[in-house]
C-alpha cells in the first residue's frame, strides 16, 4: 500500500546526483560519463569501479527491459519468453549499430505514446480506485518503505544517462541540465501517480502475482481494450529503455578503451554509420546473457545496488573537483547548495544500500574487487596518475 512513498522518496534520492551531474557534463562534455568525471577526480581505480558500474548497472537495466517485453509479447505468442528476450536484443543491436540519430528518432517517438497511454490511464483510472486497497497503510514498518526504495532506485538510473553521450549532444551545457531536471520532476510525478493508482486499483494478491500490472489495472475500468492500450504501453516503455540502454552504456566502454582500460578496438567508431560498433555488440552480448543465467529479482537488485554505489562517487567527484581548485574545471551549471547537497546525496545511497541486503552487498562487494583486480592486472603500468584529488591533498599538505 505503500509503495507509491518509495518512488518518492527514490526520486528525492535521485536530486543530488542529478545536479552533480549536471555541473559535471557542463565542465567535461565527454563520452563515457560517470566513468570520465570519477577517473578525472578520484583516479582510474576508481574510474573502472565507476565506469564498470555504470555499464553494468545499464545494461542489467536493458536485460530486465527486454524480459518485461517479452512477458508481454507472450500474452499473444507462444514463443517462450527467453527466446523472444534475445529476439528483441538483438533488433536493439541492430538499430544502435544504425546510428544515434535513428535511435534517438526513435525513443521520441515511443516516449510520446508512452505518455499518452499514460495519461490515459491516470484520467480514467483514478476515480476508479478503492481507498480500502490503502489500509493497513505500510503494514511492514517504515524499513520496508527504504528497502522497496532501494529496490526500485535502477527505475531512476536512466535519467541521467544521457551524459554518457554529451559528445554527441547540441549544446550540452544548456541542454543536457535541463533534459535532466524536466525528466526527473515529470517522471517523478507519474511514476508515483501510476503505481498509487495501480494499488488502488487491485488486490494485493493479484499484484504479487502479475506480471502485467498495469494491464490488469486498466482492465478493471476500461475492460479488454484498456488492457490492450496499457500493455502497448507497457511495450513501449520497455522499448525506450532497452533502447536507451544500449544507446548509452556502449559509451562507456569507449571511453575507458581511451584511457587504455579496455582493449583499443572498443574505441573504433563504424565510418559509415559514425557508431562504437565494437562496443554496441560487447554491450548487446552481455545483455542477452544475464537474461539467458540471471533471475529477475536478482538481476534488478545488483542493478540498482552498482546505480547507488555509482551516485555516491558522483556526489565525491563534485566535491573534489571544486575542493581541488583547477583552473579549467569551469562548469557552465553549478549544483546549488554546496557541499549540503552532495553530501546529503552520498548519505542518502548510503542508507538505501545498507538496506539492500547481505546477498546483493556480497556480490557488489565481489564485483568492486574483480574491477581492482582488472585494473592492476591489466591497466596499472598503462595509465597515467595524474587527478583532481592529488590536488586537493597538495592543498591540504600545503596549509598544514
Amino acid at each position: 500500500s505503500a509503495l507509491f512513498v518509495s518512488y518518492i522518496l527514490a526520486s528525492f534520492l535521485a536530486v543530488p546526483t542529478m545536479l552533480s551531474k549536471a555541473e559535471l557534463v557542463t565542465a567535461m562534455p565527454r563520452a563515457g560519463g560517470d566513468y570520465f568525471y570519477i577517473s578525472r577526480s578520484m583516479g582510474f581505480a576508481a574510474g573502472v569501479i565507476g565506469g564498470a558500474s555504470s555499464w553494468f548497472s545499464l545494461s542489467l537495466k536493458g536485460a530486465f527491459a527486454l524480459i518485461g517485453m517479452a512477458a508481454y509479447a507472450e500474452l499473444v505468442t507462444p514463443i517462450p519468453i527467453k527466446i523472444l528476450s534475445l529476439s528483441f536484443c538483438l533488433f536493439f543491436i541492430i538499430l544502435n549499430l544504425a546510428g544515434v540519430k535513428e535511435a534517438a528518432r526513435t525513443q521520441v517517438l515511443i516516449v510520446t505514446g508512452l505518455f499518452a497511454a499514460l495519461i490515459f490511464y491516470l484520467s480514467f483510472g483514478f476515480p476508479s480506485i478503492h481507498i480500502q486497497r490503502f489500509v493497513p497503510f505500510a503494514s511492514k514498518g517504515l524499513g520496508s518503505i527504504f528497502a522497496t526504495a532501494g529496490l526500485i532506485f535502477i527505475s531512476y538510473g536512466g535519467l541521467t544517462k544521457v551524459a554518457s553521450v554529451a559528445e554527441e549532444v547540441k549544446n550540452p551545457g544548456r541542454n543536457i541540465p535541463l533534459g535532466m531536471i524536466l525528466s526527473l520532476i515529470l517522471v517523478g510525478i507519474i511514476y508515483a501517480l501510476v503505481v498509487f493508482v495501480t494499488t488502488g486499483l487491485l488486490l494485493p494478491e493479484e499484484l504479487h502475482f502479475s506480471l502485467t500490472p498495469i494491464s490488469d489495472g486498466a482492465r478493471t475500468f476500461a475492460g479488454i481494450p484498456g488492457e490492450i492500450v496499457m500493455a502497448v504501453a507497457a511495450i513501449l516503455a520497455f522499448i525506450s529503455t532497452a533502447n536507451a540502454a544500449i544507446m548509452s552504456a556502449s559509451r562507456y566502454p569507449i571511453a575507458m578503451s581511451r584511457d587504455k582500460l579496455l582493449p583499443s578496438f572498443l574505441e573504433r567508431i563504424n565510418r559509415k554509420f559514425g557508431t562504437p560498433h565494437y562496443s554496441v555488440l560487447l554491450t548487446g552480448v552481455f545483455m542477452a546473457s544475464a537474461i539467458l543465467f540471471l533471475e529477475l529479482e536478482l538481476l534488478v537488485k545488483i542493478a540498482s545496488t552498482l546505480l547507488l554505489l555509482l551516485y555516491i562517487l558522483t556526489n565525491l567527484a563534485v566535491i573534489i573537483m571544486r575542493e581541488s581548485k583547477i583552473q579549467n574545471y569551469q562548469p557552465q551549471f553549478r549544483s546549488p547548495l554546496y557541499p549540503g547537497m552532495q553530501i546529503a546525496g552520498i548519505l542518502g545511497c548510503g542508507f538505501l544500500l545498507a538496506e539492500m541486503g547481505k546477498l546483493v552487498l556480497s556480490l557488489s562487494g565481489l564485483f568492486i574487487a574483480a574491477g581492482l583486480f582488472w585494473y592492476l592486472v591489466y591497466a596499472g603500468l598503462k595509465v597515467e596518475k595524474e587527478y583532481a584529488l592529488i590536488h586537493v591533498i597538495e592543498r591540504i599538505i600545503n596549509k598544514e
